[in-house]
């Protein structure tokens, strides 16, 4: 049996990690990553966030994370962006062509590009 002082090191220990994988910075991008997603063409649009986070010096502030089903298998791919303050946006039946103007204008910018969200999207 583990003391109290040894249990309460391992939950910081695990904290630290838990952090680090979910990312540091204000903003977070989530792409759902399910079967659905997948057979949507999901992968490509997560590789191309990465990448252009990457090539954009954004990867100390926002963070590129995949995820599971999100529920609207009808709209995939499907991409969530978070912001600390801020309500959550929903990029649907997306592509990687798509991904550097959700860059440049909702992640760099501050303006989410409307007409790729799920209550613009038809």
């Amino acid at each position: 049996m583990k003391t109290l002082a040894e249990l309460v090191e391992i939950r910081d220990r695990m904290k630290e990690k838990v952090a680090l994988r979910e990312g540091l910075g204000d903003k977070r991008i989530v792409v759902g990553m399910a079967t659905c997603g997948i057979a949507a063409g999901a992968r490509p649009v997560l590789n191309t966030f990465v990448s252009a986070i990457n090539e954009s010096g954004l990867s100390g502030t926002v963070s590129v994370t995949q995820t599971g089903c999100i529920g609207i298998c009808q709209y995939e791919p499907v991409v969530e962006v978070f912001e600390k303050g801020k309500d959550k946006v929903t990029y649907v039946k997306m592509t990687a062509d798509k991904v550097a103007r959700i860059v440049e204008e909702h992640i760099k910018g501050g303006k989410p590009v409307k007409e790729f969200t799920i209550g613009e999207v038809k």
